[in-house]
C-alpha cells in the first residue's frame, strides 16, 4: 500500500548513524545460520558472566528496547510521540519461576502506572500471565486437573496478582494489555482474564486479552466471548496478533501426538487475523481492538473498513500497534495520518532481556518476507539520504 511507502516519515527520527546500525541488525537477522551462532554466543558469554553488556546494549539492545528502567525510556517515549506515535512499557523480563519474582513483577506493573499517569504518551500498560505466577499452575487448570491444597494458594496468589494490577488499570484510566502465551496454558490464562473483564471492563474495556490467530480456534472463541458479553453486560478488550511460538507449538503436537493448534499455512493465518479484525469492526459496539500487527495487507485492511464504515480515524477503540525497532513505515505513517498508533517498548536490565530479544531475532529469521521487507525500506532511505 503507498501509503507505508514514505520512507522519509518511516526514519524521520533516525540519524544517520541509527539508520546504519538497523541495517547491520536486518542484515544479520535475515541470515539464519548467523542468527542461530549468535543466539549461542550471546547465551554463553551471559552464563559465563562476560563483559558483554556493552556490546548488546550498542548494538541489539537500543534497537529493540527503550532502556534499562522506565525513567531510561522517556527521551524515546517523547521523541515518539512528537510523532504522533504513544508507547506500552513492556518490562520484558522473563522466565521467572519463584513467588518473590511474581510479587516484584507486579510491583513493577503497579509502579508503571504511577508512571505514566498524566503522560499522554503512555495510554497503556502491559503483562504476561507467567510473570504473575507458574506456568505449571496455569497449564494444570488448562488440562482440568484437580490441583493439590498448597497449588490452590498459589494460585490464589496468582488471582490476587491480578485483581491487584487490574483494580489499579481500572482506577487510573490505562488500558492493560495482557499477552498471549502457548497454547497449553492459555485456557487457565482466558477464564481468569475474563473474570477481569467482567469486573472491571463495565462501561468501556480496560481489561484487554490477546487472542494469538494463528491458532484456527480462536474465531470460535472470538465469537464466544462476544455471546457471554452481551449476556454478562460487560466490555471486551482484545489485541489481535498473528502469534509467536509456531515452532514450540509445532513441535509439542508432533512430540505428544495432538492435532496442532496451528492454521495449516501462513494464508490460513492470514485470513483469520482478517476474519477477527472484520468481526471486532462489525461490533464495535462490545469491542476494543488493538490490532498487533506488521503486515501492511491487514492494516490497509482496517483502514478500510473503517473508511467504509464511516469510523473516525482517531476512534479511541482502534488502535494499531507494533514493537519498537520494527516496521517504523507502518507506525509513523498510520500516525501521520490521524490513526491511533502505539508501539511496544520493551525495557528491563540488559541481561534479564536477552531472552526477549533472541526469541525477537528467531521469530524474525523464521519471517524471511518481514526482514527482506524492512531491508529494503532501509535502503530506499539510505539512498534518498545519500549515504
Amino acid at each position: 500500500m503507498r501509503l507505508f511507502d514514505d520512507t522519509e516519515k518511516a526514519f524521520a527520527l533516525k540519524t544517520d548513524s541509527e539508520l546504519e546500525r538497523a541495517y547491520f541488525l536486518f542484515k544479520m537477522i535475515a541470515n539464519e545460520p548467523l542468527v542461530r551462532i549468535g543466539t549461542a554466543v550471546t547465551n554463553f558469554a551471559i552464563k559465563a558472566h562476560l563483559p558483554v553488556d556493552g556490546l548488546i546494549r550498542s548494538t541489539v539492545f537500543d534497537h529493540f528496547c527503550g532502556g534499562v528502567t522506565e525513567e531510561d525510556c522517556m527521551p524515546v517515549v517523547n521523541k515518539m510521540f512528537s510523532k504522533g506515535v504513544c508507547s506500552v512499557l513492556d518490562y520484558s523480563v522473563e522466565g521467572k519461576e519463584a513467588e518473590e519474582q511474581f510479587d516484584a513483577a507486579l510491583e513493577k506493573t503497579i509502579k508503571l502506572f504511577d508512571f505514566v499517569k498524566e503522560r499522554q504518551a503512555i495510554p497503556f500498560a502491559v503483562f504476561k500471565p507467567t510473570g504473575f505466577g507458574r506456568f505449571y499452575l496455569y497449564e494444570k487448570l488448562g488440562e482440568g486437573k484437580e490441583l493439590t491444597a498448597k497449588e490452590q494458594e498459589e494460585w490464589g496468589r496468582v488471582v490476587a496478582r491480578f485483581d491487584k494490577v487490574c483494580a489499579k488499570a481500572k482506577e487510573m484510566d490505562v488500558r492493560l494489555l495482557i499477552d498471549g502465551e502457548e497454547s497449553w496454558m492459555q485456557d487457565a490464562a482466558d477464564a481468569l482474564i475474563e473474570d477481569m473483564m467482567k469486573k472491571y471492563n463495565t462501561e468501556k474495556a480496560i481489561v484487554f486479552n490477546t487472542l494469538q490467530l494463528y491458532r484456527w480456534d480462536r474465531m470460535d472463541y472470538l465469537k464466544v466471548l462476544h455471546q457471554k458479553a452481551i449476556e454478562g453486560n460487560f466490555y471486551v478488550g482484545l489485541k489481535l496478533v498473528r502469534g509467536a511460538y509456531m515452532e514450540k507449538e509445532n513441535f509439542r503436537a508432533e512430540e505428544k501426538g495432538y492435532k496442532s493448534p496451528i492454521c495449516e499455512s501462513k494464508q490460513a493465518t492470514d485470513e483469520n487475523f482478517d476474519a477477527g479484525v472484520r468481526y471486532m469492526l462489525d461490533n464495535l459496539d462490545k469491542f476494543s481492538l488493538f490490532a498487533g500487527t506488521h503486515n501492511e495487507e491487514s492494516s490497509a485492511l482496517i483502514i478500510q473498513i473503517m473508511e467504509s464504515k464511516d469510523i473516525l480515524r482517531n476512534n479511541s477503540n482502534i488502535w494499531f500497534g507494533q514493537l519498537y525497532g520494527m516496521s517504523d513505515h507502518i507506525s509513523y505513517n498510520l500516525s501521520a495520518n490521524g490513526y491511533n498508533v502505539a508501539k511496544y517498548l520493551p525495557f528491563g536490565p540488559v541481561r534479564d532481556v536477552m531472552p526477549y530479544l533472541i526469541r525477537r531475532a528467531e521469530e524474525n529469521t523464521s519471517v524471511a518476507g518481514q526482514t527482506s521487507r524492512e531491508l529494503d525500506l532501509i535502503k530506499q532511505e539510505r539512498k534518498r539520504r545519500k549515504i
